[in-house]
């Protein structure tokens, strides 16, 4: 076990980051010329460290973060102090990486003034280079036109819409009926409209996210929404099976470090419990 994780080790710090980061503008011509966009969500400082070594091409700083590491019910509990303390952490691990971090709940579905200001606090301390808002209202769209105008990238994210999953009815795929699709087919056409320089659609019918993508030409990036999108979004820890116990069916894991952290913990007790641990090669002699 300790060989296996020596080797993951050594593999990850061998990686170098094969290329500056990329811009807005690379972005656009990445979906012009098909090459697909990758983007993981890193919540610390080592996710992002590690991520970025991968080579990924965007990282998002989720409110999932409430979810996955601090043990929120929703993202609903998360709050712009929880954002900057962790999007701060992970512009730390990944200086050379694209960085997008969401507006948390009620931060952004205020009056403009303190939409703006809030939006001010949330970009210059964590130095973000995007901030993702959920949802395409009249209200959302008109920030993101003024964020835009004042020198503050917007990703919008539409379809499932954790923030509103009370208003939505649950967790469930939408665009399902004729109706829905319409109106995210007009929410994307709008989110271009605006200024908003990609796109997030999480949980949507394969073929409506492909009729999105052909539309527009901002990048799509799909959670959960079929292979056609520009680009493909998963969290660091269902990738990795690290602390998730159950993945929602878009989901692929790639590793399963429960079962090797948990194995290399349990190896830690019995060698205190057995006295193998600490030997001489791990204690000071004289």
């Amino acid at each position: 076990m300790e060989e296996k994780l020596n080797c993951i080790q050594q593999k990850l710090n061998g990686l170098k980051k094969g290329n500056s980061m990329l811009s807005r503008d690379q972005f656009l011509k990445m979906k012009q010329n098909g090459d697909k966009i990758t983007m993981m969500t890193a919540y610390d400082y080592p996710s992002a460290k590690t991520v970025e070594a991968a080579n990924i091409d965007m990282i998002l700083v989720g409110d999932s973060l409430g979810n996955v590491v601090l043990g929120y019910e929703s993202t609903i509990e998360v709050t712009l102090d929880d954002m900057i303390h962790h999007a701060s952490a992970v512009r730390r691990g990944a200086d050379d990486t694209f960085i997008v971090v969401d507006m948390p709940f009620m931060t952004y579905n205020i009056s403009i003034e303190d939409s703006l200001r809030n939006a001010r606090r949330l970009f210059q301390q964590t130095k973000a280079h995007t901030l993702k808002l959920e949802g395409a209202s009249q209200e959302v769209l008109e920030l993101t036109s003024r964020l835009t105008e004042a020198g503050i990238p917007v990703v919008l994210h539409i379809g499932l819409q954790p923030q509103s999953v009370h208003v939505l009815g649950g967790y469930k795929v939408q665009g399902k009926s004729e109706e829905s699709r319409k109106q995210l087919i007009s929410d994307a056409k709008n989110a271009e409209k605006y200024g908003a320089m990609g796109v997030v659609l999480e949980c949507i019918p394969k073929d409506l996210a492909k009729e999105i993508t052909e539309i527009v030409q901002i990048p799509t990036i799909g959670i959960g929404s079929g292979v056609h999108c520009d680009g493909q979004v998963l969290v660091y820890h269902d990738v990795l099976l690290y602390g998730s116990e159950r993945t929602p069916k878009f989901v692929k894991s790639y590793s399963d470090l429960n079962q090797i952290t948990m194995d290399a913990i349990k190896d830690y007790i019995t060698d205190v419990k057995e006295k193998a641990f600490p030997s001489d090669e791990h204690s000071y002699l004289k």
